[in-house]
């Protein structure tokens, strides 16, 4: 008993000498520190979930548009393409006086291959591929011989590096009438049949 006495004594003899208020700040540090930290404050299953909802009407809403934006620029390379070539076939008539080839050997230079503008390729082959109504006459004997007053440029699009055009087939003749065609793959939205036109715009002639 005696020897619990001496230690409560020497305790209380510490704590003066410490001061009081040096004592009370260390308990409630030593206090504070055993109290439990406030769980950090996080999203709710149901706030992800419309967040998700969300974004996904706005992708659905924005993604036509922007796939209609990226196909309009990539078509400008067929009416561009066939815009040249007719140019070029003009040049070539005005050389020889006739649009197909001349007995020296020359030919048009529309004959296929062809020329690639981005994702089509210009030519004058003598069945056009899809054309509509309008451009239906033949081209000319063979796929080498073009008629010596007339011809008929196509540019078909495909699947290249510079995009995909598949299914849209664009034509032009020596007077400068226009034709679009376009069919499946092409995005449903361009799928159309314009007989004096091209279609610049998903939809319009």
């Amino acid at each position: 008993m005696a020897s619990q006495v001496q230690t409560v004594i020497r305790v209380a003899t510490h704590a003066e000498d410490l001061g009081f208020d040096s004592f009370m700040q260390a308990k409630g540090a030593y206090y504070g520190g055993m109290k439990s930290h406030t769980p950090t404050a996080g999203f709710t299953l149901i706030e992800l979930m419309i967040t998700v909802t969300i974004v996904a009407i706005l992708a659905a809403i924005a993604y036509p548009s922007y796939r209609s934006y990226v196909m309009r620029g990539q078509v400008v390379n067929a009416t561009n393409g066939l815009t040249a070539m007719a140019a070029n076939m003009e040049r070539y008539y005005q050389d020889n006086r006739t649009y197909s080839g001349t007995s020296g050997g020359l030919t048009p230079p529309c004959l296929p291959p062809g020329v690639t503008y981005g994702s089509f390729t210009v030519s004058c082959p003598a069945t056009l591929t899809n054309a509509p109504s309008t451009f239906t006459a033949p081209q000319g004997a063979s796929a080498t011989v073009q008629a010596s007053s007339t011809f008929q440029l196509e540019a078909i699009g495909s699947a290249t590096s510079s995009g995909n055009t598949t299914g849209f087939y664009y034509f032009i003749d020596q007077a400068g009438n226009q034709g679009t065609t376009v069919v499946a793959p092409a995005p449903s939205g361009w799928i159309i049949s314009c007989t004096s036109s091209w279609e610049m715009k998903a939809g319009t002639c």
